[in-house]
């Protein structure tokens, strides 16, 4: 392939890459779905075969991207029109907390787990499990939260109130997070696993098995979500 041919595989794959984009319609990437962002790089793909790629006849790598951008345009148009196939192509938006509980089984259907879900609240400014009344994993990947009533977004004087033990507690604190305890931050706060088993009971948990998480609240209340089948 010599520099002139180069410069045309350039020329006609930048001007059909454009114009299939725009043809196939644009979204923010913040909108976009995985199939979309999947699409959107096999087109490059594409587009780069035709560039670089001298077994690649111009001819074929025009229709390759002509009919990737048209299989595109058709599965979008399915997916306004048929709220069945929508559902197919998106799934459904699936409930990880339900009046203020973490729904554990939801959470593996998302692929979540809870570190994961404590650092998309946090995006929502909010910085405590036990604020959140309802939380969906929508299918492009966001979370929408419902807030408890009465709960408003933490500032700064929130930031660092004592204990009544004396100690001081940055937001909330994890004790027990997906039914194992987090040694570090019983460590930080001079507290012992006994110290945590007689909290649990005093709260009504006889046993830490029955926990699925556990937090410090800043006013040193702890916040437990029981495992959903000790609930039911």
């Amino acid at each position: 392939m010599n520099q002139l041919e180069l410069l045309l595989r350039i020329a006609i794959g930048f001007v059909v890459l454009f114009s299939m984009a725009r043809w196939a319609g644009r979204k923010e990437i913040s909108q976009m779905t995985f199939f979309n962002l999947v699409s959107a790089i096999a087109f490059g793909s594409i587009a780069a075969a035709l560039v670089v790629n001298p077994s690649v006849s111009i001819l074929n790598g025009i229709i390759a991207l002509l009919g990737w951008a048209a299989f595109t345009v058709l599965t979008d148009q399915i997916h306004i029109k048929s709220k069945k196939a929508r559902k197919l192509l998106m799934g459904d938006p699936v409930i990880v907390i339900k009046k203020g509980e973490i729904m554990e089984d939801a959470l593996r259907q998302a692929r979540l787990d809870t570190d994961s879900l404590k650092a998309m609240l946090r995006e929502k400014s909010i910085f405590s499990l036990s604020d959140v009344d309802y939380a969906i994993f929508e299918t492009d990947g966001k979370l929408s939260v419902m807030k408890k009533e009465g709960k408003q977004t933490v500032t700064k004087s929130d930031m660092n109130i004592a204990m009544p033990s004396g100690n001081f507690v940055p937001l909330s604190t994890e004790l027990v997070s997906d039914g194992r305890v987090n040694v570090q931050n019983l460590n930080k706060m001079n507290k012992d696993r006994t110290w945590l088993d007689e909290q649990l009971q005093q709260s009504g948990v006889q046993s830490l098995d029955d926990v699925f998480y556990a937090e410090v609240q800043p006013d040193g209340n702890l916040y437990i979500d029981k495992r959903n089948d000790f609930l039911h």
